[in-house]
This record gives C-alpha cells, structure tokens and sequence, in this order.
C-alpha cells in the first residue's frame, strides 16, 4: 500500500527512492533493477524496467515521476470542475498547451492547473505570462487530458469575433473611450490584468504562430485599430477591434515584455519568450507612439520553423557549390546584400551553422541577435552605451577568433576594421544594404573605404530577394499574357516549350496561392580582373558587365529559372528584381 508522503521528500530524489519512500519497492527490489538494467545492452529508463517486472502500475509510475518534480498527480476521471474555473483558459490555448484548469482563487489569481507530463512545466510559465496568473501545476496521464479536452473544450474553439464581441460589451474597456491622454498608472495596471484583453492577444498571438506569421501589428488610427499579420511578406488584416481597447492591449503586451507601462512619449523594445507545442518562439517587441496612441510589432522569432541548412535556402546546385567554395575560404570577407527582409540574417546563420564546428571559433556582433545557436558566441550591439560593430570588432580580434560575423557595415570605421581582421587571417561575414552585387563596390567606396582594402580583403558579394513560393496543393498550369511575358522581357517564342504556374488558392495556403518562400541569389566571385577594373575605378555596370562574362547570373535571371521550374509566379519575380540598363 502505497504511503502518502509530502511531496517536499520526493523531489529531486532517484525513483528507485521515491518508490521506496512511498512503500510500493523495497531497497532490494530496487537493486534488482538497477543490476538489470546495467546488464541491458540498450540504454532503457529505471521506470520501463519496474513496469516490465510487474513491480509498479503505470499510474504509480507516473505518480512517482510527477513526485520527483515535485508536483502532485491527479485522477482527472474522479474531479468536477466547474464551468466558471474552465473559462480561466481559452479553448485554443488548453489545446495548444495541453492542460485543464482544476481551481481558481479569484483573490490570490491562483489558478492550478492539469498537465498532461511533469516535461510540460514550461506550459505553467507560459500561462503566468500570457495570462497572468499565479500558477500551481499538477500532473495527469495523457490520455486523462484527452478526455478532459474532449467534455471542456468540445465545442468550437474561442473564435476572435466572439472576443471581440466580448470586449465592446466590457464595461471598464468601455468606459476607456476617448480617454487616450487621462488614464492613470493604477488604470493602466487594472487594463492590462483584464480577462478579455489577455484573451484576444492570446488568440492573436497563437493563431498568428499557428499560421506562421513573421510579424503581428497594433495600429492605432484617428477612427479605428487594426490588427494585422506578415506571411511569407504579405500583410493580411484581421477582424479589428474597437478603437477603446488600444491603450489595454499595449499595456498587456507591455507587462509581458517587462517594459514601463507608465512610458507612453518614448519608443520601447522588449522581447517576450513562450513555448508553443514545445517550440522556443520569441517575439521582438517594438512600440512607437504615434499621433493616436501606440503602434506595437511583434516580430515572431520561431526556431521551430527555421532550417539553418545551406540546402533549405532555395540555391541551385552551381549557387551552393560556389557559396561552400566562398565560405571555406581561410580568409577574407564575404558580403551579404539585398533590402530589408530579404533574408540575409538566414543565410548568414546558415552558413555560420555549416562552419560551427569543434576546431572552429566564431564570433558575432548583431543588432539585434534573431537567433542564439549553440556553440557560437554572440554579442548584442547597444550604442546607446557606445558598443557599435567597430568597438566591439576591436575586441573581439582580441577572443582569438577563426570567423566574425559583423552584422552590418554601416561606417568608415567598421569596414576597415572588418578589412583588417580579414588581413590577418579571419574569415569575415557581413551585410550591406544595395540593389544588387556589384553596386556593393559603389557603397563600401562611398563609405570612404580605400579601393586597394576592397580588392584585398573582398572575396564576393552575395545579393539576394525573397519570392514566396507557388503551394504545391493548388499549383495550376496556365499560358501567361503577352503583357506578363513583356514585363519579363521575354516574347512568346522565348517560352514556347515553357511551362508556367499559379496557385489558385486553397484551405493549406489560406487562399493565397502561396506557401512559403525561397531565395534567389545573384553571386559576385571576385577575380583579377574584377580587382584591377576597381582599382582602376571603374563603374557599377562596368563591373556588372566583367562579372556576367565571368559566368555570374544577374536576380532576375534567377527568377526567371525559378518560374520556368514551376516555383514561383512572374508577378513575385516582377516585383523583387528589375531589369538592369546595359
């Protein structure tokens, strides 16, 4: 017969003990296993081995592993619970957390909540951040929660018109309107703890991570508030909510984000760190007042959804053999162009993660660090207290590194000190912004950087663009218009044994024909000639010109190798390459 013990004595002890503690094993039976299971060839758990003996049940295993936790397991089959506690949890964030209110204190906001495994304690974080509570985690078997989520949440999830819905019916958000300038501090505070605003951006945040979204936008206009969402580069509008609730929502999102909710004249970052499903996801936080309030972007940082693989990112098989060639290079800098949100950061983390090995150390400087990868030291640019890329540039040469990444060259100083470090003997990586390879010279000269340094230091510039990609569940053949066909700069008998694709639209790709995105890459090898037609200051288009005889591919001739391959549309390439003047 099982003894009930205080938790406090089982946590953190062995579960050969808690058994023994409890008075289900004995000390010998104990020994018994653990001689077995060092005898077994295959690595197996203590607890598989008491279960095959027949020594323990399931249920008291899973007791005795909540135990070590320090958590207390429950029967959800034998407890009643009533509505009012289920309503302390959206339908969509139990399910997505996989976890049942049990009892709610209304004075304390205590809320205990079921897990369905002792591995799932981040899920109580997460609860305490979204929604504020104070949170006492016990534990149940998983299929315990399956039922519970099947008699609770059986009927259709929380939908974002029934929040809102409930918010216009709220009376302290009501009473809010046209109160912009006059809330107090204590105000402020009691809006950001309110239950249906921790709902609606719950929902907001889990459906936009669901979907894959990159960004989430507040907007506060003179008559009305828009939420919308960025996926695959494209903004989408959802249901807006009543104007009155903006100063609640930014105020929730600041508590979140540990930012001053008092502080409504000045601009905040912050950054917010949930579980999701098990996946790590940040989210970037930006507010920035405007004429009508705040704007906030949460920009979605899900490492779930990014494959750092050379491999993932849409190259050829001729762009990815030259781009390994560039990167094992044992010295040099190797540059990254291409505007805003084209993916420059993903190609960099790609090729650092390709190079991120025992024998090598690397080291970036980033403003700000999108992703922390294991094994490469990462450093958080702040000039508001002086540490730029060139300060910490000059210190890291001093960290005995083999490879930098120096997140962006925006100055004389960091490009020669980016120069320097390539001279004695580091492989750099960094970004610029310009049109396209070539025009990457112009703009390091333009910075004042000395044309011999270029042609010493420069190995190849890399430019790139984002095109979303055609979704496979509703790609459809089809013959363009000649007006489509001029915009590339092609005529009928150009492509008459091509093939051309759209997506029609389907429930996978929410009707928008696309699924995804892919690179493509216009790649500038430096070589002798290219050195001396710099030294001899020559233009963007002479070296464009030396560059395409010596075999490099301008974006849009990419593009149009991606459309001819049944990947994207010519409207996407249309709208992130231009047509160079020869």
């Amino acid at each position: 017969m099982a003894k009930n013990i205080p938790i406090e004595q089982l946590r953190g002890r062995t579960l050969g003990r808690v058994f023994v503690k409890m008075g289900i094993l004995t000390r010998e039976q104990v020994q018994q296993c653990v001689d077995l299971q060092a005898r077994r060839t295959e690595k197996v758990p203590i607890g598989q081995i008491f279960i095959e003996l027949g020594m323990v049940t399931k249920k008291q295993l899973d007791t005795a592993l909540a135990a070590q936790r320090g958590m207390d397991f429950v029967d959800l089959g034998t407890e009643e619970i009533p509505p009012d506690v289920i309503k302390q949890i959206p339908a969509q964030m139990a399910k997505t957390y996989r976890v049942i209110p049990l009892e709610y204190n209304e004075t304390s906001k205590q809320l205990t909540v079921v897990l369905d495994s002792p591995d799932n304690f981040k899920a109580t974080d997460d609860l305490q951040r979204l929604m504020g509570f104070k949170v006492v985690a016990k534990v149940t078997s998983p299929e315990d929660i399956d039922t519970a989520l099947s008699k609770f949440y059986s009927e259709e999830d929380e939908s974002i018109n029934d929040l809102i819905n409930e918010l216009e019916g709220d009376d302290l958000l009501s009473s809010m309107e046209g109160r912009d300038k006059s809330i107090d501090l204590d105000e402020l505070k009691e809006l950001a703890e309110s239950n249906p605003v921790r709902k609606l951006l719950n929902l907001v945040l889990l459906q936009a991570i669901r979907d894959k979204a990159s960004d989430i936008h507040f907007e506060p206009f003179e008559n009305e508030y828009k939420m919308r969402y960025r996926i695959d580069g494209v903004l989408y509008e959802m249901v807006p909510p009543p104007k009155h609730i903006a100063v609640a929502l930014s105020s929730r999102i600041k508590v979140m984000a540990n930012l001053n909710i008092a502080e409504r004249r000045l601009p905040q970052d912050g950054r917010i760190s949930l579980t999701v499903q098990n996946h790590p996801v940040d989210l970037r936080v930006s507010i920035l007042p405007t004429m009508f309030g705040e704007s906030v972007v949460l920009r979605v940082l899900d490492r779930s959804q990014v494959d750092l693989k050379l491999e993932n990112l849409g190259m050829t098989e001729q762009d990815l053999s030259i781009i390994r060639q560039l990167i094992r290079k044992p010295n040099g800098v190797i540059v990254v162009t291409g505007p805003t949100g084209s993916g420059k950061t993903t190609t960099l983390y790609s090729a650092l993660k390709e190079l991120n090995t025992i024998d090598r150390k690397l080291i970036t400087t980033e403003d700000p660090v999108e992703y922390d990868i294991d094994g490469i030291i990462q450093v958080q640019m702040n000039p508001e207290i002086g540490l730029t890329f060139a300060r910490c540039l000059r210190s890291i040469l001093r960290q005995d590194p083999d490879i930098i990444l120096v997140g962006e060259i925006r100055d004389k100083e960091t490009s020669e000190i980016a120069a320097q470090a390539s001279l004695t003997g580091h492989l750099v990586f960094t970004t610029l912004h310009t049109n396209d390879a070539p025009g990457a010279v112009a703009r390091l000269l333009d910075l004042g950087m000395e044309p011999f340094l270029i042609t010493a230091t420069i190995e190849g510039v890399v430019a790139q663009r984002l095109v979303r990609r055609i979704c496979m569940n509703c790609r459809t053949e089809y013959r363009p218009e000649e007006e489509q066909l001029l915009e590339l700069g092609l005529t009928r008998e150009d492509v008459k044994d091509k093939k051309f694709y759209y997506g029609r639209g389907c429930d996978i790709c929410n009707n928008t024909g696309y699924r995804g995105r892919l690179g493509i890459f216009e790649i500038m090898v430096f070589n002798d000639e290219i050195r001396e037609l710099i030294m001899n200051n020559a233009s963007t288009a002479v070296l464009r010109n030396a560059a395409k005889k010596s075999g490099m591919k301008q974006l849009r001739d990419k593009g149009l190798i991606a459309i001819f391959n049944g990947l994207t549309t010519i409207e996407e390439v249309v709208k992130e390459t231009i047509v160079e003047e020869v």
